[in-house]
């Protein structure tokens, strides 16, 4: 096998049978190689629910990804992998749900071990369908979830039929109750705010054998949660966080103010006052169609990249 020479590299060059023998990290953005056995992160999808491109988006954004689909990014999703034991678990089961999955058991040789989900917005659990008599018929796959979103996947179909016919088995969460999963990793829900027709709204702190992540795909405004988002990330050794949209008025023709979302220019801001090595922990993710950080070599990125701070990119793996 191939050791991974790069921080950053696309799945297509993995071969499909066989997983890295390294998986690099960053420490204040320097590549380090980790051995195969140790667990690591890797990010599976960086979009807004909706992908990119966009459905129906004919816009600059999203023009050219249309004519170069290998310029595509899957929906905002990470994994934390267990290499030695050939295990992995994912968090949020995305539209992108096929390839992501496919990425785990085939390019990184791992089972799927479980699903954490966030919330019921469409890009974080519509996924499930795979795993439903119409397609692969698991047999109770572990789906962890809050009790509202458990709620919500017993009573409305057709996800009640996934726990009628035991293609899943519902995993009851609690607000900040850790999770002890198999080779001492662990996983602790952290309930924020968001808009939650359907259910509660969490992120997750992910434990492995020595480092930490935080992964908080969607949220409110920072200030209106009861926790610091600057302590919270003092906590952790990487956090992978909300930049649904990088600043107002990136909507045509509407008022973003309003918008349940930190605005990644708002989130420069609150971490300006961070020394140099906690904000190279932060890496901003679940990025709307028309964030210009989708855009290769665009001010946006130059500018969260001067100010010290990273962008999530497909493909990533961080030893924990």
């Amino acid at each position: 096998m191939k050791n991974l020479l790069f921080f950053l590299l696309p799945f297509s060059l993995f071969s499909c049978s066989q997983a890295p023998e390294t998986a690099p990290s960053t420490t204040n953005n320097e590549v380090e190689k980790i051995q195969i056995n140790t667990p690591y992160l890797t990010v599976l999808g960086i979009a807004q629910d909706g992908g990119f491109p966009h459905a129906r988006c004919e816009k600059d954004c999203c023009k050219e990804v249309w004519d170069k689909l290998e310029k595509r990014k899957m929906v905002s999703c990470v994994a934390l992998v267990d290499p030695q034991n050939q295990k992995s678990w994912m968090f949020d089961a995305t539209p992108d749900f096929r390839d992501q999955w496919h990425i785990l058991e085939h390019d990184l040789d791992t089972e799927l071990s479980g699903i954490f989900l966030t919330h019921a917005h469409i890009g974080h659990y519509t996924g499930l369908m795979h795993l439903g008599r119409e397609v692969v018929s698991t047999n109770q796959m572990p789906v962890y979830a809050m009790p509202k979103m458990k709620t919500f996947l017993e009573s409305s179909g057709p996800w009640s039929q996934l726990v009628n016919l035991k293609n899943i088995a519902l995993q009851a969460l609690q607000n900040e109750t850790p999770v002890l999963l198999d080779g001492n990793l662990k996983v602790v829900p952290l309930q924020v705010p968001h808009r939650d027709e359907y259910s509660e709204t969490v992120g997750y702190q992910i434990h492995g054998l020595n480092k930490k992540a935080l992964f908080i795909p969607d949220i409110n405004k920072w200030e209106l949660w009861e926790k610091s988002i600057v302590e919270e990330v003092k906590k952790v050794d990487y956090a992978f966080l909300d930049g649904s949209f990088f600043k107002n008025g990136e909507i045509q023709g509407r008022d973003m103010s309003e918008i349940p979302h930190p605005f990644i220019e708002e989130s420069i801001q609150i971490f300006s006052k961070l020394p140099a090595e906690e904000k190279a922990k932060i890496y901003f993710i679940h990025f709307n169609h028309t964030n210009p950080v989708l855009q290769e070599n665009s001010s946006a990125r130059q500018e969260i990249k001067a100010a010290g701070l990273n962008i999530a990119e497909e493909g990533m793996m961080i030893a924990l």
